[in-house]
């Protein structure tokens, strides 16, 4: 029998933009969680980041990340990047109007008892000479199954249009 993939929920942010995106009373019934966003934020600066808490805690979260900041590559390990659960990239108000980043999450083993990892594969698209790239591997380290996640855009708000989609995967 193949792996399964449903739709659990979606948010499109409406006008005025918002603060976060909040996927909520997750079910806990499928194997892994998988996020995928197309997003944009207010913030003033062409690159911002992506910042997540799981089941409203920012807390016990470690990462190892590669990046590409404008061409600069970069790799490191760390509990929070700039103080923040910061886990991918989006564009910011600075960016080439209208560009918006793109943005997965795979969250393996959800609702088991051990530390829960989440990997991420984003870019903040600009539609110019500089881009903004981010794989990562994060941990959160606690034994409590996922049942929210919510995104926030780097103390900014996300932008009218921007997306998100939960999906539930069921392995066979």
């Amino acid at each position: 029998m193949p792996n399964t993939m449903t739709l659990i929920a979606s948010s499109t942010v409406g006008s005025g933009g918002a603060p976060s995106i909040t996927f909520s009373s997750i079910p806990q019934t499928y194997t892994d969680l998988l996020i995928k966003m197309s997003v944009r934020g207010t913030g003033a600066v062409v690159n911002r980041n992506i910042v997540i808490a799981f089941n409203g805690s920012s807390s016990n979260f470690t990462m190892r990340n590669l990046v590409s900041e404008g061409g600069t590559p970069a790799s490191y390990t760390q509990g929070a990047y700039g103080g923040t659960n910061a886990t991918g990239y989006n564009p910011g108000s600075s960016a080439t109007g209208n560009t918006f980043g793109n943005a997965e999450f795979y969250f393996p083993n959800y609702t088991n008892s051990s530390n829960k990892s989440v990997s991420v594969d984003s870019v903040g698209e600009n539609n110019a000479t500089a881009g903004y790239l981010w794989l990562g591997a994060n941990l959160w380290s606690s034994s409590s199954a996922i049942t929210s996640l919510t995104f926030t855009e780097d103390a900014n708000n996300f932008t009218e249009f921007s997306t998100a989609y939960l999906y539930g995967i069921v392995k066979s």
